[in-house]
């Protein structure tokens, strides 16, 4: 690996272990006793303290990139910025459901955009995590030096293959529920695994296709990373490779085509 992407992808891993150690100490701290839908509140004051620690470690670290996170927006500029998701999956996290992650990931300037080169996925209450660095493959485990590699499957068949998606209603909001009902009557299975947990299965090779209309750059970018280097193909609706777009299409490769065809079209 080239010697900045592996200081990089190193640095990440960093960011990842401070921003679990908070994460996890709110998260078993929260009160679960639910009697009604829950206040957001705790959930977001959590989400803030990670991005706020996270551009403090990026600040000192990295003085000369920008950091994009959902809280305090763009902060800097430059040919490189790291994007962070404090929290991907909010509703589970506030619920006590373990199916929620920190995601991390840098990008850098290139022909018609920003593309993401590294990128990291921890998921502490399920003791996972994934990560990637651009054209030095994808891989999860424990850490970089006990890991295994990820490969996408080989399905190519739609009605062989299993679909994973968010919610429902991002597909009707967007006028899109028609395509996403055909598509999910057209596979062999579907599942609503949610964001961050859809692309990484996906990267394994557990599932075959994933798709969402409306997804955040902290969602996207480091799946679109773990994903291609997965040997899948992660585009936007449109089929272009893009993690800013605001949805995501991806597949093993071998069905993107037939699933862009469903995902694109609307009510």
């Amino acid at each position: 690996m080239h010697d900045h992407l592996d200081d990089d992808l190193r640095f990440a891993h960093v960011l990842a272990d401070s921003a679990d150690a908070v994460n996890m100490d709110r998260f078993k701290g929260l009160d679960l006793a639910v009697r009604a839908r829950p206040d957001m509140a705790a959930v977001t004051d959590a989400e803030n303290a990670v991005e706020k620690l996270v551009r403090g470690q990026l600040r000192r670290s990295r003085p000369r990139d920008a950091v994009l996170g959902a809280g305090d927006g763009l902060e800097g500029g430059g040919p490189r910025c790291w994007v962070v998701d404090a929290i991907t999956g909010l509703e589970n996290y506030v619920r006590g459901v373990p199916l929620w992650a920190t995601q991390i990931s840098l990008l850098e300037v290139s022909a018609g955009g920003y593309r993401p080169i590294v990128g990291v996925v921890s998921a502490p209450a399920l003791a996972r995590r994934w990560w990637a660095a651009k054209d030095h493959g994808a891989f999860t485990g424990r850490s970089l030096t006990s890991a295994s590699r990820l490969r996408v499957s080989s399905v190519s068949n739609l009605t062989d293959a299993s679909f994973a998606y968010s919610t429902v209603t991002a597909w009707d909001g967007d006028g899109r529920l028609n395509s996403f009902l055909a598509l999910s009557r057209d596979v062999w299975r579907t599942r609503a695994y949610g964001e961050f947990w859809s692309y990484m299965m996906l990267a394994e090779g557990a599932i075959d296709i994933c798709a969402d209309p409306r997804l955040s750059p902290g969602d996207m970018a480091a799946n679109a990373v773990i994903v291609t280097e997965a040997g899948g193909t992660f585009t936007d609706f449109d089929g272009t490779p893009s993690p800013l777009s605001g949805g995501a299409g991806a597949s093993n490769g071998l069905l993107h085509n037939e699933l862009l065809e469903y995902v694109r079209r609307r009510d």
